[in-house]
């Protein structure tokens, strides 16, 4: 069987005006043998998107190497590689059309402080012996660019990641009608449940991508955005602060003790220094005055626990991140604001939170959206679009 045309080869010729090793299209044999990768390498998360061809032809199926076999076997028959490798089958999305193929996308992430033992595992497996470019984003995508070289003798072909997260978001809602939802009545706690939400209409709106810090995007089309705002307060705030304060050592583990705190022992609120009701300015007597506002005194201190921090820390960086998100929308007199970002990843307190300071503190009139694969959007823009 002749070997066709590379589509990651026509995507670099696109970006680069070159073609890895110097090859010719029609020299290129790396698709579709090639096992299709994207990673982005975050500060704090690394994900990796595997799209798995389900129409193989007999053809392709005997002229396949055992290496690649073995490959996609241990990637698909697998949700665990390693300690700290994931593979979310929850998140897996079946009969997608990519490239003119028809396949499976598997969604994988692992702390990028384990980088040494994915390039490890990567050579044990044999990828190197397979594939020699591969599509990447995020910070990492420049620091460990040496290390996939020097390690398994694979070049990254970097993307920016804003451009990315935005087509890579599309193509997702587009392939799973499920993909975007809000939370309805956010301000009344015992009604608050999830909804559909039809997101075939998307412009304009407002994406708030937090990670280890938080970038905001005005999106006016596919091609028409910009960064508006941004904090260094993000997910990497809150894990790093909790990690500190209670001597946690994963988000896993901060995002449980947050789950079993009480903010309020720790923060101040409205009613604390009102007595009730601020009703002038329409402040509830719940509302956070001041975040860690109590801890000023010694009896407060004593008596609080590492449950309490946590809750107050996760409590404190999602108001920042939601009051940002809030100006940024009314600025640019956009109502829907999409929070993404491994920050909301087993975390429904900070979307029910976001959720509320939305509709709370404009009447009504902003939406809060989330999206299923929260952390796992910047790949289809890479490798699949």
């Amino acid at each position: 069987m002749a070997p066709r045309s590379c589509k990651i080869c026509d995507r670099l010729r696109m970006a680069s005006g070159s073609i890895p090793n110097g090859r010719t299209l029609s020299e290129c044999s790396d698709y579709p043998c090639m096992p299709w990768f994207g990673m982005d390498i975050g500060g704090t998360l690394t994900k990796l998107v595997y799209f798995e061809p389900k129409d193989i032809t007999q053809d392709e199926e005997n002229e396949e190497v055992e290496v690649l076999k073995n490959i996609r076997r241990y990637l698909t028959k697998n949700s665990a590689y390693g300690k700290t490798g994931h593979r979310d089958i929850h998140l897996q999305m079946d009969d997608v059309s990519i490239g003119g193929r028809k396949g499976s996308v598997h969604f994988i992430r692992f702390p990028t402080s384990e980088m040494g033992n994915f390039l490890a595992l990567a050579k044990k497996q044999g990828m190197a012996s397979l594939i020699t470019t591969v599509c990447a984003t995020g910070g990492g995508a420049y620091k460990f660019e040496e290390s996939f070289a020097r390690e398994v003798n694979m070049r990254l072909a970097k993307f920016d990641e804003l451009d990315s997260l935005i087509r890579g978001m599309l193509f997702v809602e587009m392939n799973n009608p499920h993909e975007c939802y809000y939370w309805s009545n956010p301000t009344i706690p015992d009604r608050c449940v999830k909804e559909a939400y039809d997101f075939s209409e998307p412009y304009p709106f407002i994406i708030v991508n937090i990670g280890s810090g938080v970038s905001v995007l005005a999106v006016h089309g596919p091609n028409n955005y910009k960064r508006i705002s941004g904090t260094s307060l993000g997910g990497g705030t809150f894990l790093g602060l909790c990690c500190l304060l209670t001597g946690c050592n994963t988000y896993e583990e901060a995002i449980q003790l947050a789950t079993e705190g009480d903010n309020t022992k720790v923060d101040k609120l409205v009613k604390d220094i009102y007595g009730g009701d601020y009703d002038r300015f329409g402040l509830p007597g719940d509302l956070v005055a001041s975040s860690f506002g109590q801890m000023m005194s010694s009896d407060k201190r004593a008596n609080v626990s590492k449950e309490d921090l946590a809750r107050a820390t996760l409590v404190t960086i999602t108001n920042n991140i939601g009051s940002i998100a809030r100006m940024c929308a009314l600025n640019e007199k956009i109502n829907k604001v999409v929070f993404v970002g491994n920050f909301l990843r087993v975390n429904p307190i900070s979307m029910k939170l976001l959720a509320y300071a939305m509709d709370y503190w404009s009447k009504g009139t902003l939406k809060a959206l989330f999206l299923e694969h929260e952390v796992f959007f910047k790949f289809f823009k890479l490798c699949f679009i």
